[in-house]
């Protein structure tokens, strides 16, 4: 919601290295542009053509169909420190807070 209706996506291409925390891609709205930073490291083994396509799915289905990209993970351990969907809720109710 922070961003706004996305109307731009850049994704990594098939075959990219991506690196936990390091720039993935772009996301475009009308109200910003903003970076799309990796969570975990691996190697892209496809990307959602549908949403550099159309991005505003992103904003219609953002948990089914407006996934990303998805990985061939290199780093099995970097799972443990993902959030769960209770945490992830709580931390945006923080930065909410904050603005």
């Amino acid at each position: 919601d922070a961003l706004g209706d996305v109307v731009y996506a850049q994704l990594p291409e098939v075959g990219d290295d991506v690196e936990k925390g390091a720039d993935a891609g772009v996301l475009e709205s009308v109200k910003a542009a903003s970076e799309v930073y990796s969570p975990v490291s691996g190697k892209v083994t496809e990307k959602n053509v549908a949403v550099e396509d159309g991005p505003a799915i992103i904003n219609q289905s953002p948990e089914n169909e407006g996934w990303l990209y998805k990985l061939e993970l290199s780093n099995l351990d970097e799972l443990k420190e993902l959030m769960n969907q209770e945490a992830y809720e709580k931390f945006l109710e923080s930065v909410s807070d904050d603005h």
